[in-house]
């Protein structure tokens, strides 16, 4: 009996011995692998950190405006936590490669500083919070070596596109992969001081700011694409290079919102196609007027026009203050047809992003050409000097044995002389509909100014009495000397015995009829409540030499 209880007890005691043994080895087998996928992921993150600032600091320096003296990661450590991707789509592409978009969501605890240096010589604790998508960060940037903080509540969401190509037969079947951030996020910076005031330095806050989201947008959003070779090869083609030129004309903007409490705004325009800042084009500042004209022209480089947009932001100028923002808009290029001139009128709105504001902040008015390259032969670009070719330009262009002109020949030329598109623009003023009801009658005596702005030359119809449709079928002609950058205002007026009442406006490019050589349209008359004016335009080109 002792003998089989003895038995019993060492059985059980051995097996729980050795189910204990199991145990402990189990969970020091769990142990080990969590530790080493927490060190792969320390590895991974640390790589990516590394990747991060090497690529992000010399965006950083690029967007530098000029108050800093420098931006720079003092420290920039993403943590341990390894992002997680929440979902996964092949895109058709129907080409030699293969394209993923991943949805990815990460919760970090990072670290990152970074230090600013103004060349004011001031320090001032900033802390910067970020806001991705729903999700916020938080950064404590310190200028000038003040205490440095650290970033806390970071989170980011977004779609990220990877791009396996060329496809090959050997393993892993494609050469290399190209990533980038597919589309834009929800941006929201805010500035708070610690233990100082950025007031103190005027326009510190919103530069840092500008800078901070100008970067971080340029830098990872599409078609701004990084390549990991994989297999040994050139993969030069799949890099980031200009594929086309936009061409836009500046005409005017209508119904501005008024920003200022006394007088009229003072609005200028800003344009880009990527935020970059030697690309961003700025127009003049017209001054006190919520219906500017600019009739200025831009040139862009575009990249991809398949994904690619042309951005327009107006302003207030408010002189050494900073400038208001009236509104914005934007304008696909893939709605754009190569080497065809479209035509458009732009709604301003608050945010690009957030359509949540319904307030009507006025409209811009735009003229665009997207022009591949290798296709130049292929269509005439009349934005540019080579348009309507003349014997001079092409004298300039060529020697007269057909030998290429010297630059500094082309420079003595180009002082006493000028290349122009010369011709006769002939303007029939057909009639008027619908027009606003001025006299106590309720009619008008309406009459018709016109007037090429480069030029200053200016014509008027005769008056039609009391009539809100009235018909002229009058015909004027203007000598114009640079069609390309010239503009036709038609004004509509009611005449008074002591003088002339406003009635609305249309503004003309000659671009349309340098294309056409001939077109009749009805226009709609702008700072009207209602008017259609009905106009027959010709063109009659005398391309010729100017002194100057």
């Amino acid at each position: 009996m002792a003998f089989f209880l003895g038995l019993f007890l060492g059985i059980t005691v051995g097996l729980a011995v050795i189910v204990g043994f199991v145990k402990c080895e189990n969970h020091r087998s769990k142990r080990r692998s969590e530790l080493a996928a927490t060190i792969a992921a320390f590895a991974r993150m640390t790589a990516a950190s590394e990747l991060i600032k090497t690529n992000v600091e010399p965006v950083l320096e690029q967007y530098r405006p000029i108050i800093l003296a420098s931006l720079k990661f003092s420290k920039l450590t993403l943590g341990t936590v390894a992002p997680q991707f929440t979902g996964v789509t092949i895109v058709e592409d129907g080409g030699d490669c293969v394209v993923m978009d991943l949805e990815m969501k990460w919760d970090g605890n990072p670290s990152i500083i970074l230090d600013i240096k103004t060349l004011l010589g001031v320090g001032l604790p900033i802390q910067f919070a970020l806001a991705i998508g729903a999700c916020k960060c938080t950064f404590n940037l310190y200028v000038l070596g003040c205490k440095p903080g650290k970033v806390k509540n970071i989170g980011f969401t977004g779609v990220f596109r990877l791009i396996f190509k060329p496809l090959v037969d050997e393993l892993p079947c494609f050469g290399a992969v190209c990533y980038s951030l597919r589309e834009k996020k929800d941006l929201d910076f805010t500035l708070k001081v610690v233990g100082g005031d950025i007031s103190s330095i005027p326009g510190l806050s919103d530069a840092i700011e500008s800078t901070i989201r100008d970067a971080i947008e340029d830098s990872v959003t599409w078609p701004v694409r990084k390549i990991i070779p994989i297999l040994p090869g050139d993969y030069s083609d799949l890099e980031l290079k200009p594929v086309g030129t936009l061409e836009v004309k500046l005409v005017q903007a209508k119904e501005l919102t008024n920003k200022d409490l006394v007088g009229k705004s003072d609005p200028y325009a800003v344009l880009y196609v990527r935020p970059l800042r030697d690309r961003m084009k700025t127009s003049k500042t017209i001054n006190n007027d919520l219906n500017p004209i600019w009739n200025e022209h831009f040139e862009f480089v575009v990249e991809d026009a398949s994904t690619q947009h042309l951005v327009v932001k107006i302003y207030d100028s408010e002189g050494l203050q900073s400038s208001e923002l009236i509104g914005c808009a934007h304008v696909r290029l893939n709605e754009l047809e190569p080497g065809k001139v479209k035509d458009v009128w732009l709604k301003l709105v608050k945010d690009l992003e957030v359509q949540r504001d319904t307030k009507y902040r006025g409209q811009v008015h735009l003229e665009l050409l997207y022009c591949p390259f290798g296709t130049e032969n292929g269509f005439t670009n009349p934005f540019r000097p080579n348009f309507n070719l003349t014997s001079l330009e092409k004298v300039l262009k060529s020697g007269a044995n057909g030998t290429e002109v010297t630059e500094n020949e082309k420079e003595i030329a180009q002082k006493r002389r000028e290349v122009i598109v010369r011709g006769v623009l002939s303007v029939s003023v057909i009639s008027a509909e619908d027009l606003p009801p001025v006299d106590l009658m309720g009619k008008a005596d309406p009459y018709v100014s016109l007037t090429l702005k480069k030029a200053g030359t200016k014509n008027k119809t005769r008056v039609v009495n009391d009539s809100l449709n009235p018909v002229w079928n009058q015909t004027f002609d203007f000598v114009v000397e640079d069609g390309l950058h010239d503009m036709l205002i038609v004004e509509v007026y009611d005449h008074d015995t002591f003088g002339k009442d406003y009635m609305g406006r249309c503004i003309l490019t000659l671009t349309r009829v340098l294309l056409e050589g001939e077109y009749k349209d009805s226009f709609q008359l702008d700072e009207a409540k209602s008017g259609i004016l009905n106009l027959h335009l010709k063109w009659m080109p005398q391309p010729i030499l100017r002194d100057s």
